[in-house]
């Protein structure tokens, strides 16, 4: 078939080098504008971007989709079908309507469980133990099209969501082609998601990222892991904004209140909501590099009995 490509982030690059290996024809690819990113704040073109310009595949960056003027060039291509993979924005109904094919979706979750802009750490700040990939029609509702083929995949219980996504990409990528190939024979029926068991999965904020002492500690070691890699899990430390990347549970109890510095090793153990101590092991302070905790001891005097907030 032949393909308009619809992404922007990392999590994209698999699927669009995927369908570029498949039988499938990728006539354009549509992505977001290029955006000042880091420290220098240099203007940095999404990664789908980069590929296609490696590729040589046209390339197209509108500021918005509404703008029907815009949409010419697509329509000269007459592709049979839009693929849309973590593009970013909603495409106009309009727009949906041009290719004979509809559009596909890749979502990486189990629809209907975790609609929304941040399924994978969604996952992962519930405590789950499997996820996986879901490719569907695009529909009215966000994530809420029929669905077209499933994937599960188990949740390693260690796995931040950061390292869940870049897993679950090329998986999500060989389902999507294999959803095409099954299109274009005409052996692959939709069915509608079941509105009963959906579960949301909103974007996250900045606030959400602040951790919560007093909550069990195998509620922070998700929350730690499903922050990634943003906002990240963070704490403030004598004012100043301690981020936390890696802990692990000590099976030690303690009496005192959670938050306080319990001791100190090659890690800084910390009291939990359930009596419990976590184990900071991978440490960021405001205005320093990320490093390991015995790095960061090393050049910070802390001592017991100081309290997180």
């Amino acid at each position: 078939m032949r393909v308009l490509f619809f992404g922007t982030s990392p999590f994209a690059v698999p699927s669009l080098e995927a369908l570029l290996h498949s039988s499938h024809e990728v006539t354009g690819i549509v992505t977001q504008q290029d955006k000042l990113a880091g420290r220098g704040r240099k203007l940095t073109s999404p990664p789908v971007a980069v590929m296609a310009r490696e590729k040589g595949i046209p390339l197209y960056q509108p500021e918005s989709l509404k703008d029907q003027s815009l949409w010419t060039p697509w329509q000269k291509m007459r592709p049979e079908c839009f693929v849309v993979v973590a593009y970013g924005n909603f495409l106009p109904k309009a727009l949906m309507a041009l290719p004979p094919k509809r559009c596909v979706n890749l979502h990486p979750s189990l629809l209907p469980k975790y609609r929304g802009a941040a399924p994978i750490n969604w996952a992962i700040l519930n405590g789950d133990t499997v996820t996986g990939v879901t490719t569907m029609y695009i529909g009215n509702a966000m994530d809420a099209g029929d669905i077209l083929l499933q994937c599960e995949v188990p949740i390693d219980p260690n796995e931040t969501a950061s390292d869940l996504a870049d897993r679950l990409a090329p998986i999500g990528a060989e389902l999507l082609v294999k959803t095409l190939d099954r299109l274009a024979a005409g052996s692959l029926a939709a069915t509608p998601q079941d509105e009963a068991r959906v579960v949301l999965a909103p974007a996250l904020k900045k606030e959400d990222g602040l951790i919560n002492w007093k909550r069990p500690s195998a509620e922070l070691i998700n929350h730690i892991r499903g922050m990634q890699p943003w906002p990240n899990a963070y704490t403030h430390l004598q004012s100043a904004q301690l981020t936390v990347f890696l802990a692990e549970l000590l099976d030690e109890p303690t009496d005192a209140t959670p938050g306080t510095i319990v001791k100190l090793t090659r890690a800084i153990h910390i009291a939990t909501g359930d009596h419990r101590q976590l184990c900071l092991t991978d440490v960021q302070l405001a205005g320093t590099r990320r490093m390991p905790s015995s790095d960061f001891l090393r050049g910070h005097r802390l001592e017991p009995g100081i309290v997180l907030t």
